[in-house]
């Protein structure tokens, strides 16, 4: 596993768009993100269906080819430097084969955030664009409107990202030791269910696999990383971070569940890392070489996320 391309970073009055590719958007809460967005001195453009309802699904933002229609413009508009997503959900995996990946291409590196639903997008623009993402939080989520910890690491790592380039964690060692490799991940449950499609990656050989998710019960946590590793997706992979797991059950069952079936690959392993849908959550970059000291609770980039 190889570094990805690292897009630029943001500059003052850039603009930047917000774009809804799953779940319906609560338009309160999207003008509160966008007034955060604004006092950074962005310019943030909502796409067109962002705040659409499908006529038949209802948790889904609008239609599958409006929410890739809207993505796929935003991308490919010359005066964006960044597509933020709204919200997570459901319903990326209904519109990631939708888009025309020569055109993503084409429109260059920029820079892509998003958790949760996102992370099939995620997974695609490493498997298809070979560029690194920020998983992180999305502009009317409820912990990005109302967190300044999860506010001041996204915008450093936008603005300023050698000043994030070691992120620390109030995490505990599952299983001790230091470890090398690329970054990669998100929520665990979205990749189990991209196991097999065109825009996965290949396997996590050679790399830190950042995971996290909400609301899956120990034995649905169980199930996923078991499938993980039937699956032979963690063939060789160098070390794990578990982030968050909120409305998961009981914390003693899932790290029962965790020790069971990681502690026997023999990588270090950090939980309570502080990503994903918990609290005050950090922004964590795919795609970068960096080292994981899951005794320190550390992890390491080697470069900035963004160039």
């Amino acid at each position: 596993m190889t570094p990805l391309v690292r897009p630029p970073r943001l500059a003052p009055g850039a603009r930047v768009a917000v774009v809804a590719p799953s779940g319906p958007v609560v338009e309160e809460r999207l003008a509160a993100g966008l007034d955060i967005l604004r006092g950074w001195d962005l310019d943030p453009v909502v796409a067109p269906h962002v705040l659409d309802r499908h006529p038949d699904f209802p948790y889904l933002a609008g239609t599958d080819a409006d929410r890739a229609a809207d993505f796929q413009a935003a991308w490919c508009d010359p005066d964006v430097a960044a597509v933020l997503c709204a919200r997570g959900g459901y319903g990326a995996q209904r519109m990631v084969d939708l888009l025309d990946w020569d055109a993503l291409r084409a429109a260059g590196p920029k820079v892509l955030v998003g958790f949760s639903d996102i992370t099939a997008l995620h997974e695609a623009f490493a498997a298809r664009l070979g560029l690194v993402t920020l998983h992180g939080p999305m502009v009317s989520a409820v912990d990005f409107l109302k967190t300044a910890r999860a506010q001041e690491h996204l915008r450093a790592t936008l603005f300023e990202p050698e000043s994030v380039r070691t992120i620390t964690s109030a995490g505990t060692t599952l299983a001790p030791g230091r470890a090398r490799g690329i970054t990669l991940g998100g929520c665990l449950s979205m990749l189990t269910s991209e196991l097999g499609t065109p825009h996965a990656r290949a396997g996590a050989r050679g790399g830190l696999l950042l995971i996290e998710d909400v609301g899956e019960d120990a034995y649905r946590i169980d199930r996923s990383l078991t499938q993980l590793l039937r699956s032979g997706r963690l063939d060789g992979v160098a070390g794990i971070a578990l982030g968050s797991w909120e409305r998961c059950g009981p914390y003693e069952l899932l790290r029962a569940v965790f020790t069971d079936r990681l502690g026997g690959l023999g990588v270090p392993v950090v939980e309570e890392f502080g990503f994903g849908h918990g609290e005050g959550a950090l922004t964590m970059p795919f795609g970068v070489a960096a080292e994981l000291d899951a005794d320190a609770g550390t992890l390491t980039l080697d470069v900035p996320a963004l160039a």
